[in-house]
């Protein structure tokens, strides 16, 4: 096989990529009952209905433009073997190997960020203004923008550093050694990322005690919850969209449920939707989640081992010798027909977990106050009630509004 020949494959790739992306986001758009089904009248008027529609497709569209703009970019540098010459560029005042690599990559984030910077600025200050979601300000947009970036340097950096460490230190048997890095690390986050890094973003303050903490604690014993950590965040700082997550193992577990959550729901709404955490909690599928991506973690490095030392990729990306930064990125590339395939039966094992967790909540407490409480969320956040189930199939994590609905009820 040639370097030309791993081109061709990789723009084959993003051009299928792409246009099934397209294809899929159309059919979504076009996917516009002109009724409801009976059980989703009741959540909207007339006019909400058409809110709703409205805001699926100035999304989508947007969607549609961003993402166009982002293929023909990277057809470019591709086709004319640009990041080849921008690696080659960047080695000509780098010496290090590891510190070329990382300088390579970090060139790469900083300008598709400057770059993206007006779409976001369009979408958090012009959608999202239309449609009465944001509540975020200039400065706590551009806060943001930089406590990300620095974020992504500390621990982004920390672990390039370490792949790349690792790759040239180890050779062909990196894999199993940065396997082991990125599961500890993995793990520690998922233990800690609550406390340590999203107090960065954001302020989490205790459920203060009244009747929403009592009720909470009330079914927390009936069903032998360790209740210890239960915390507000203010996600109004930013956006009317409410929203509520399990995060955590063992001591370390914490239940966060957002303030326009509770503003917007009722105690009965709000406990149910917590019973549905804590249904999660119950059916171990943080856990199992967690195990599932270790490994499939473990299958990503094996199979890039047999790839990062091809100076073939390298040339195909338009260098003229083996260049490892080049070659993930190469790699990353060539990989994403199985990413797509992982992905699929990820969020098919997602929209299972949350049938079961929603289950659970029926059963212990209450299944019309869920109802009703994710009737509430989706029509706050003008979700879209009624998607095309192709586009279910691939994209969504959680199942549509009115297939939970059924299920809870028994249909």
């Amino acid at each position: 096989m040639t370097a030309q020949t791993i081109l061709i494959i990789i723009i084959s790739i993003l051009c299928f990529n792409e246009l099934l992306s397209n294809v899929l986001l159309y059919l979504n758009l076009k996917h516009n009952p002109s009724q409801l089904p009976e059980e989703l009248k009741e959540l909207y008027s007339e006019e909400e209905y058409q809110k709703s529609l409205a805001y699926k497709k100035t999304t989508s569209r947007f969607s549609f433009l961003t993402s166009a703009l982002s293929f023909i970019a990277t057809l470019v540098l591709l086709a004319t073997g640009s990041f080849g010459a921008i690696a080659e560029w960047v080695n000509g005042y780098v010496s290090h190997q590891i510190w070329q690599a990382l300088a390579f990559f970090g060139v790469l984030i900083v300008v598709n960020d400057i770059l993206t910077l007006p779409f976001q600025l369009y979408s958090t200050f012009v959608i999202e203004e239309r449609f009465g979601f944001n509540k975020t300000t200039i400065k706590t947009f551009f806060m943001d923008k930089i406590k990300g970036a620095l974020v992504g340097v500390v621990l982004g950096g920390v672990l390039g550093f370490a792949l790349l460490y690792l790759i040239f230190e180890m050779k062909q048997q990196f894999w199993i050694y940065f396997w082991i890095v990125i599961s500890a690390f993995m793990l520690f986050m998922n233990m800690f990322y609550t406390s340590l890094i999203m107090p960065l973003f954001n302020k989490l303050t205790p459920l203060e005690e009244g009747d929403l903490r009592s009720a909470i604690e009330q079914y927390c014993q009936k069903v032998n919850f360790p209740l210890t950590n239960l915390f507000v965040i203010d996600g109004s700082k930013r956006s009317t969209k409410a929203n509520a997550f399990f995060s955590g193992l063992g001591a370390k577990k914490k239940v966060v449920l957002y303030d326009t959550l509770i503003k917007n729901h009722s105690t009965d709404e709000l406990v149910a939707v917590l019973a549905h955490e804590v249904g999660h909690y119950k059916k171990k599928h943080i856990p199992l989640s967690m195990v599932i991506s270790v490994l499939q973690t473990g299958l990503v490095l094996f199979i890039l081992s047999w790839f990062v030392f091809n100076p073939l990729l390298s040339q195909a990306l338009g260098a003229s010798s083996l260049n490892v930064a080049l070659n993930l990125m190469a790699f990353g590339f060539l990989y994403s027909p199985i990413s797509m395939i992982t992905s699929l039966l990820m969020n098919m094992l997602s929209r299972k977990n949350e049938y079961e967790a929603d289950d659970y909540a029926r059963t212990t407490y209450n299944g019309e106050a869920l109802s009703n409480a994710l009737k509430k969320l989706s029509t706050d956040n003008l979700s879209n009630l009624t998607p095309h189930p192709v586009y279910v199939f691939f994209y969504y994590s959680h199942p549509p509004l009115l297939a939970r609905l059924r299920a809870m009820s028994g249909r």
